[in-house]
């Protein structure tokens, strides 16, 4: 199965991060993504998306990011239910955050988050993070070239008899 989501829009609210009984730093925002499309002589429509992010991951965001500014989130989309209190059984479809990026913009000149135009942030915002690294092999450093896998099948094919007998 494949579940991935990758969205890039405006967050629409003051953010602000939760936390669980058990410890667990949760942060739930919306953010709204454009239209690639406009009909001639309308605003330009947009979606909201609510996205849901977890641990380390909001954190990061509840630390560098606020209303208004652009974010880029790569995560899963998962539904949920609940009850309101009516009775009434919600559905819930919200995107679960596995990576957050910044998206490049400037940040604004006043004070943003805590970090002030020249601070030692140095206003590099085209980084990204990632909640947990992905593995890496033992035996692969990030600037190796990986090996080919002998696949059993001759390394020069012209050889072939020309009588349809290749094994694929």
């Amino acid at each position: 199965m494949f579940n991935k989501v990758i969205l890039m829009g405006r967050i629409c609210h003051d953010l602000e991060l939760k936390t669980t009984p058990s410890g667990v730093s949760v942060l739930s925002f919306r953010i709204a993504v454009d239209r690639n499309y406009q009909v001639k002589g309308e605003e330009r429509k947009a979606d909201f998306f609510n996205i849901v992010a977890w641990r380390s991951t909001a954190e990061f965001v509840s630390k560098y990011f606020g209303k208004g500014r652009m974010i880029m989130v790569d995560g899963e989309l998962q539904t949920r239910q609940y009850v309101d209190k009516n009775g009434v059984t919600q559905n819930i479809v919200e995107i679960v955050a596995d990576t957050i990026h910044f998206t490049g913009e400037k940040p604004p000149q006043q004070q943003q988050n805590g970090y002030a135009s020249g601070s030692s942030f140095n206003g590099n915002y085209g980084g990204s993070y990632q909640s947990s690294p992905p593995p890496i092999h033992p035996a692969q450093t990030v600037n190796s070239v990986p090996t080919p896998v002998n696949s059993g099948l001759p390394d020069d094919f012209s050889n072939g008899s020309g009588d349809d007998d290749y094994p694929f």
